[in-house]
């Protein structure tokens, strides 16, 4: 992703670099997600990119890019690389570790975790749903307990993104009797902690390369110099993580919708039915503007909330708002280039089945739209 100059790469740079790796990148997709195999070769040709560098210290093996610079770029993996799973998995371990670490990390912690995840030789994953929580993070039953130098972690976590391939796990537990916002501690858990045990990749619907397990913990022991941040701030190192995780992981959306944009202007052209393309049909036209309408919005709402965080505003609103709107018209677009592909969108050679099985996760993980509609409306005052 380099320009092989002296002078720093520009974005569009970056974006040309990454562009050009994407085709690598999707190699073998139909066939991975068939198989729900995660796609170790593809991600040695990530590592090759310098993708997982981006947003991260110079110092540490980063490109010192910042978050909208990063976005611009996962937006082009997003457009460029067919592999949902893949991208998904990248934006998780970049998100869910890099960043947290690189933000409230200590210099042991950095050393110890960010070049690897830089260089993508450390995969990382964050366990803080749990089976009967979802999304009521608050009511998290794992526990934290000190002991001498040490924490000891009980509990379970469902729906752990990377879990199955995961070097290092970001656990949330509650260190604190009565829990709550202050009584959550963030962890950094070694793969090969004695007490940590990952389960089997489990079967899904979508972003199949991506696997997800659970995890328990059964006395694990984890050295307090692991603790993330600190005690008690748990919920501020998830906060930052979540702005991260919808802005990075719906850019790459924003990517995908954009190329399934071109695919069905594409094919509305030179597909014929009734002695005329299909594009000429308004019918057809009405809803491939459709796709350009929710494409332009999901990306003003991205952007322009991406440009709150950095100028430091707050974007509780903001951030319900975008992941709202850009789950929900993935997931519109998918299913849109499924109906204008007609049999062909239904069958898995075209690959939209897989868009559109992919995009149903957006509107669940990182807080459902329901949860989002919540919280637009607590903003607003009403609700409960």
């Amino acid at each position: 992703m380099t320009s092989g100059t002296t002078e720093a790469p520009t974005v569009e740079d970056l974006v040309e670099g990454v562009t050009r790796w994407c085709a690598a990148f999707s190699a073998g997709h139909l066939e991975r997600d068939a198989r729900a195999r995660f796609p170790h070769e593809q991600w040695a040709q990530v590592c090759r990119s310098d993708l997982l560098r981006l947003p991260f210290d110079p110092d540490r093996g980063g490109l010192g890019r910042d978050l909208v610079t990063t976005m611009r770029v996962l937006e082009a993996l997003g457009r460029g690389c067919r592999d949902g799973g893949l991208s998904f998995s990248v934006c998780t371990s970049m998100v869910s570790v890099g960043v947290p670490v690189q933000r409230f990390g200590t210099d042991a912690q950095r050393a110890r975790y960010l070049t690897g995840i830089c260089s993508g030789e450390l995969i990382g994953a964050h366990a803080i749903t749990e089976p009967d929580g979802g999304s009521d993070a608050l009511a998290m039953r794992t526990t934290g307990r000190r002991d001498g130098d040490d924490f000891i972690l009980n509990g379970g976590k469902a729906f752990v993104t990377n879990g199955p391939v995961a070097d290092v796990i970001v656990v949330y537990a509650r260190t604190h009797p009565d829990g709550g916002p202050l009584g959550t501690t963030a962890f950094l858990v070694d793969r090969d902690t004695p007490g940590l045990v990952v389960g089997p990749p489990i079967a899904k619907m979508g972003l199949r390369t991506s696997p997800f397990s659970e995890l328990s913990l059964e006395d694990c022991r984890v050295p307090a110099d692991r603790v993330l941040g600190r005690v008690g701030s748990g919920f501020l190192v998830l906060d930052h993580v979540l702005k991260w995780e919808v802005l990075c992981s719906f850019a790459i959306s924003l990517g995908e919708m954009r190329h399934r944009l071109a695919r069905c202007v594409e094919y509305a052209g030179r597909r014929a039915q009734f002695g005329r393309p299909i594009g000429e049909y308004q019918a057809v036209s009405h809803q491939i503007v459709e796709l350009k309408v929710g494409a332009e919005t999901t990306a003003k709402w991205l952007y322009d909330t991406a440009a709150k965080v950095l100028r430091g505003e707050p974007v509780t609103t903001d951030l319900a708002i975008t992941k709202l709107v850009a789950g929900e018209a993935n997931l519109a677009s998918a299913m849109t280039a499924v109906r204008l592909f007609g049999g062909n969108g239904y069958t898995t050679e075209f690959g939209l089945e897989k868009d559109l099985r992919d995009a149903v996760a957006g509107t669940i993980y990182s807080g459902t739209s329901e949860i989002q509609r919540n919280r637009v409306a607590a903003m607003l005052g009403v609700g409960r």
